[in-house]
């Protein structure tokens, strides 16, 4: 028998939803110890995915595309993670079934390989790359005539992005304040990408050149003061401040507060409602998260942790 735990991921943000040089999307993010997924499998003579989560299905149809012919497996999902809600619950599912599938017969697939076969990576290469190593991320986007529109993962069979940057993430403390209501997904998300795209192309020169130039270096100087600004400034510009303005106002509120009590930085992952502050100490994060709690608690409900980055990506064993 195997076990698998896989990071989540905060996308911080796609890059060029403009495509005048040809390439489209790219994209910014940290991969987080938690939430996270951990399942356990060993061979079997059928197909099962045990555990009430909206995830058995994601699996099964993970496996059933990397099984060898005639082949099975018995999958048990010990702790999941809540979906469409800014963490990439989806890749993440999917990558750990398929890996589980690799590891137990010995198909010598490699992550990219893996996220191909099941789907995956077809917007954002971020959720792909944080399974395989784990950091902090930048992605290169894909090639606009390869893939044809402006569209989020889950209408695109695009290929995962290439990785253009990958360092560890710095040891400071993540607020996760996860918000009692859900991003858009599904027909939904790919409406909004249909109305908002294309960005303007001189909101992406200025977020490639705030990631480029003061993001990146921050984050190999370990400069927090620096990296929070571009967070912040993330939120303001290019697609981003699209997916935000589309939010219940209390994610908006959770950002505000975060960024006005001791975050360096606070911004949303992905669709939402996944807000994520940047803070130095655990000390800060412990006040950080009560205050974010009782706002919460106060409004439409939710629940906040504190973790870190995750910087090995998943991690698999034999018991």
């Amino acid at each position: 028998m195997i076990t698998i735990k896989s990071p989540s991921r905060l996308h911080l943000t796609l890059i060029d939803l403009n495509a005048e040089l040809g390439r489209v999307d790219g994209g910014a993010g940290i991969s987080v110890e938690s939430p996270h997924v951990i399942i356990s499998a060993e061979k079997s003579d059928i197909i099962e995915v045990v555990g009430d989560s909206f995830l058995a299905e994601r699996m099964t149809s993970a496996v059933k595309q990397v099984l060898p012919e005639g082949e099975g497996i018995s999958l048990k999902i010990e702790e999941d993670m809540l979906a469409h809600v800014g963490f990439g619950s989806g890749t993440q599912a999917a990558l750990s079934a398929a890996a589980a599938v690799n590891e137990l017969y010995g198909l010598g697939k490699s992550v990219r390989e893996l996220a191909i076969a099941v789907g995956r990576g077809g917007t954002s290469g971020i959720g792909v790359a944080s399974f395989e190593m784990g950091g902090f991320i930048v992605d290169g986007g894909h090639r606009f005539s390869d893939k044809g529109s402006f569209s989020p993962s889950s209408a695109s069979r695009a290929d995962p992005a290439p990785v253009l940057f990958r360092h560890d993430f710095p040891d400071w403390n993540i607020v996760l304040a996860l918000p009692d209501t859900t991003g858009a997904h599904d027909a939904k998300e790919v409406n909004i990408f249909q109305k908002e795209c294309p960005i303007p192309l001189n909101e992406v020169q200025e977020l490639s050149h705030i990631i480029l130039m003061k993001m990146m270096p921050a984050i190999m100087e370990q400069d927090i003061e620096a990296f929070g600004y571009c967070i912040n400034h993330m939120q303001n510009i290019g697609f981003k401040k699209r997916e935000v303005s589309l939010q219940h106002t209390v994610v908006r509120d959770v950002m505000n507060l975060m960024q006005d009590n001791g975050a360096y930085g606070a911004g949303m992952s992905s669709f939402g409602p996944a807000v994520y502050g940047i803070v130095e100490t655990p000390e800060d994060a412990a006040y950080l998260q009560e205050d974010v709690q009782e706002l919460l608690d106060r409004t439409i409900g939710g629940n906040v942790l504190v973790t870190r980055a995750n910087n090995t990506g998943a991690e698999i064993r034999r018991v």
